[in-house]
């Protein structure tokens, strides 16, 4: 705009003047300038994408496959335009990437009139998350590079990649009591298919606690005394406070935790058990961006960001995948974990009064833990106190500072186990959790 002002008033000056020579000169460049202007427009608004993503859900380990079709659907050919199918920077930034790049997402080219171009590149997935694909930002301009245009193609995709689920081993699969199952501290509830023994009857005992054969050896009424219930399947909580995980080990440690709360919760699904999850992590599902898209952009950072994810969440309550049975469960727990992001929000004890009372009592509550401190260690001797059996699982790579957690948890009658690496998690649940 400044470079038009400046030619108008030069040509003003030269007509008042009498310039001839410099009021012909500024009105070629003004013709040029306006001509530049209108192909620059007419560029940005004649080119077209269509992404097509073979499919938007896979395992660690897999790879996908992306084709992008450009055109030109002006008649004009256009002299120069530089296209980037956009991924996330968490995506790119670790060594080995969270999404390997196998072919050209970014490329400078020409088109035709009418003319068309295809892109394709293969996304080899090393770990889990949620992964924004696209969309496709497209820069082009005039061939003086005096009038330039930037604008976002395309609907974004979104790449699901499940996190690795490692069967676990120590326990009988026809075992009557699979992990996940613990004997109860305290008569809460009452098993009457298993007796214990029996006793006077007392005022008030119901009838259908006589035990007969017993009443008729003493000729005194005896009551039947039944073990306490157990407790069945598991209700996995997973702390995902950023401040719990350091940089320097991340994302190995925090995909540590989730790879060891899929197979928890695996393991449990296929016992027949009912298995739940809950998080104070974010969805990245929460944090993406619902406002639409700028399709007229004046520089190329504006396009990036306008086609990022939304990179902050005010989100403070809980993911929860309640605790049930049933066919879809564990699907969901996976698809859950695969979201799953660190977030400054909920810390742990915070979280667990959060959930204290969503938490059924019969299951056992497990914690797969980063780090213990006082509070964590209250807030979970609190929920034991209150009647739930609960467990945790503690990703420490030091021993020193495994036994300083583990102890803060055993002050509080909570036991705890020690997971250093993926090797661990098979094992992780020999002769398991089992309180008496």
């Amino acid at each position: 705009m400044k470079w038009i002002v400046g030619a108008l008033l030069l040509f003003v000056l030269a007509v008042v003047f009498n310039l001839g020579l410099l009021a012909f000169a500024m009105y070629a460049l003004l013709g040029v300038m306006f001509v530049n202007r209108y192909l620059a427009k007419s560029w940005v608004e004649n080119v077209s994408a269509e992404r097509e993503c073979h499919r938007l859900a896979v395992n660690v380990g897999e790879k996908v496959a992306i084709h992008i079709e450009l055109k030109n659907e002006g008649r004009l050919p256009i002299a120069w335009l530089l296209v980037e199918d956009m991924l996330p920077r968490n995506a790119l930034i670790y060594r080995p990437p969270n999404l390997g790049v196998e072919g050209k997402r970014m490329e400078a080219l020409m088109l035709p009139g009418g003319g068309a171009k295809t892109l394709y590149y293969q996304l080899q997935c090393n770990r889990r998350g949620y992964y924004q694909i696209g969309p496709m930002v497209v820069e082009t301009g005039d061939l003086f590079g005096l009038h330039r245009r930037y604008r976002v193609l395309t609907q974004p995709h979104f790449l699901l990649v499940y996190p690795e689920v490692v069967p676990l081993s120590g326990y009988e699969i026809s075992s009557k009591r699979p992990i996940g199952e613990v004997r109860m501290t305290y008569r809460l509830f009452e098993d009457p298919t298993r007796i214990a023994g029996v006793r006077r009857y007392e005022t008030g005992d119901p009838l259908n606690r006589i035990h007969w054969p017993a009443t008729a050896r003493t000729g005194t009424l005896h009551c039947k005394l039944f073990e306490p219930s157990t407790v069945a399947g598991a209700t996995i909580l997973l702390d995902f406070h950023v401040h719990a995980y350091p940089k320097q080990h991340e994302p190995v440690r925090s995909d540590l935790a989730v790879t060891a709360a899929a197979s928890l919760a695996n393991a449990v699904y296929q016992m027949g058990q009912q298995v739940g999850f809950a998080t104070n992590g974010r969805d990245a599902a929460d944090r993406i961006r619902q406002e639409g898209w700028d399709y007229d952009l004046r520089s190329r950072k504006a396009a990036q960001k306008a086609a990022a994810m939304v990179d902050a969440s005010d989100r403070l309550r809980p993911v929860v995948v309640e605790t049930r049975r049933g066919a879809d469960q564990f699907m969901r727990i996976l698809e859950t974990l695969a979201r799953v992001e660190l977030t400054d929000g909920l810390n742990f004890s915070q979280f667990i009064l959060e959930m204290s009372g969503r938490l059924p009592r019969d299951a056992t509550v497990i914690a797969i833990l980063p780090e213990v401190d006082a509070t964590t260690a209250m807030a979970l001797g609190n929920l034991r106190r209150g009647g739930y059996a609960v467990e945790a699982i503690i990703t420490l790579y030091d021993d020193e500072e495994f036994a300083q957690a583990a102890g803060k948890l055993l002050a509080e009658g909570v036991g705890a186990r020690q997971l250093k690496q993926r090797e661990g998690i098979a094992t992780l649940c020999q002769n398991y959790l089992y309180a008496q």
